[in-house]
């Protein structure tokens, strides 16, 4: 099943809808590309997103991620370690340690890309927070949507928000726009802040500890 056969509404609300399971799961599961910019993500979120796109483990599989510079200590020391050029493989056994070994591989083989993106403008004053996320199937049928900050997918612990959503198949135009501005950051071509990729920002001591938003959301 692709994108355009999910009854997928123009907008999601947390008082009308289940966002996780009425939305980004069905689009998650029928897609094979994922862009998103997001302020801040957890090892714990890239992991599941990983697992829930449809054929991520083929060679058409790809996720591709801007965020903010701040990440809780525990997620940027591991990250650290998986995208180093040293290449060092994270030790200790279990199923927490062989996803890590899958997600690890799935970054080397660049099937995870994640970029930063950092204020460099007086005229911000702030983080980046900016909130944009593309579903591509294997049609090239696309959705898009704005709002959330929420990428844990997560039942239990969420914000009471809304989303406001795009197809390619009802609103082209949107959906271009929303493609356009991910692309323009994803190119560091956008005004106001300069994108790094992980590697270099983390080699060049751009990333930040940051855990008083970090709340565990999953388990």
């Amino acid at each position: 099943m692709g994108l355009k056969e999910i009854a997928i509404k123009q907008q999601y609300r947390t008082d009308r809808d289940d966002l996780v399971t009425d939305f980004f799961v069905p689009c998650l599961s029928n897609s094979i590309e994922y862009d998103r910019a997001v302020e801040y993500v957890t090892l714990k979120s890239i992991s599941t997103l990983s697992l829930g796109l449809q054929n991520f483990a083929q060679n058409d599989g790809k996720i591709r991620l801007i965020t903010g510079h701040r990440y809780r200590s525990a997620d940027l020391n591991v990250l650290s370690k998986i995208f180093s050029k040293k290449n060092r493989t994270l030790n200790g056994n279990g199923i927490k340690h062989t996803k890590l070994g899958v997600l690890q591989d799935m970054i080397q083989k660049s099937k995870i890309q994640i970029k930063i993106a950092i204020p460099n403008s007086e005229q911000v004053d702030g983080s980046f927070s900016e909130k944009i996320g593309v579903f591509r199937d294997e049609k090239n049928d696309m959705v898009a949507y704005t709002g959330t900050s929420n990428e844990t997918f997560n039942t239990e612990n969420r914000n009471f928000e809304s989303v406001d959503v795009f197809t390619s198949w009802n609103d082209r135009s949107r959906v271009d726009t929303k493609i356009s501005d991910f692309e323009s950051l994803w190119n560091n071509k956008t005004k106001y802040v300069q994108v790094y990729d992980f590697a270099y920002a983390n080699e060049n001591n751009l990333l930040k500890y940051d855990s008083h938003w970090a709340i565990e959301t999953i388990s």
